[in-house]
C-alpha cells in the first residue's frame, strides 16, 4: 500500500500542503548552501509566528501553519539529507496528504546561479541525494520542487564541498535574496497553484 492511500486512512483533519525545506541538521551546517530549504521554512514559520518543534515520530522539526485559510505542515527533517525520504515519508502519511501534488520540497541546486529560484513539478533528482531518498521513500517523483540556487564550484569535482560550505559575503548577500524568493515561492504555489506560480517566479531576472 503506498503512503498516500495509508494517508487517506487516517482520521482527523488532513493536511492541505505538506512543504518540506531539506538540509543537514547540527551547527557545523548552520549557514551552508545545502542548507537554504531549512532556511526558507524557517523564514515561513517566523513570519507565521510559529515555533518548529522537535517531533521524533517524524524525524523532522514541525510546525502547522495557516496560509490563505489551508492547513499547511511546515518541516525540517532532522536526518540528514541523504535520509530525507525517511522524514518525509511519515509526514506524509501522519498528516492525510494524499495528492502528490500537494507535497512542496524546498532545497538547494547547483545548476541555477547563486540566488535564483525556479519551481518545478516532479522529475529526476539530478544528483541530489535528498531529492533521490524522497523519490525512493515515496515511490513518487511528482512533487513539487523549489529550488535556490547555489551556482557551481570553480571545479566540477568540488561540488560536495562546496555545498557543505558557508558561502563568501558576496554570495551571501545573493543566497539571501534566493531565501525571500523562496519563501514567496512556497506562498505563491499555496495560494495560487503551481502552474500560476511558477509563471511569476520562473522567468524573474536577478
Amino acid at each position: 500500500m503506498s503512503v498516500f492511500r495509508r494517508a487517506a486512512q487516517r482520521r482527523g483533519t488532513p493536511a492541505d500542503y505538506l512543504v518540506v525545506g531539506l538540509g543537514n541538521p547540527g551547527d557545523k551546517y548552520l549557514g551552508s548552501r545545502h542548507n537554504l530549504g531549512y532556511e526558507v521554512i524557517e523564514k515561513l514559520a517566523e513570519m507565521q509566528r510559529a515555533k518548529l518543534e522537535v517531533s521524533r515520530p517524524a524525524k523532522a522539526r514541525v510546525a502547522v501553519v495557516d496560509f490563505f485559510g489551508l492547513r499547511c505542515i511546515l518541516a525540517c527533517p532532522t536526518t540528514y539529507m541523504n535520509l530525507s525520504g525517511e522524514a518525509v515519508s511519515p509526514l506524509i502519511r501522519n498528516n492525510g496528504v494524499t495528492d502528490i501534488s500537494r507535497v512542496i520540497v524546498v532545497h538547494d541546486e547547483l545548476d541555477l546561479e547563486p540566488g535564483r529560484v525556479k519551481i518545478k513539478r516532479g522529475g529526476s533528482s539530478a544528483g541530489h541525494n535528498g531529492l533521490k531518498s524522497i523519490s525512493q521513500h515515496l515511490k513518487n517523483d511528482e512533487f513539487i520542487r523549489i529550488r535556490v540556487g547555489v551556482g557551481k564550484p570553480p571545479h566540477p569535482d568540488q561540488g560536495k564541498n562546496w555545498v557543505l560550505r558557508r558561502p563568501s559575503p558576496d554570495d551571501r548577500s545573493m543566497l539571501d535574496r534566493g531565501v525571500e524568493t523562496g519563501v514567496e515561492a512556497a506562498r505563491l504555489v499555496i495560494e495560487d497553484g503551481v502552474d500560476l506560480a511558477m509563471n511569476e517566479i520562473n522567468g524573474r531576472q536577478l
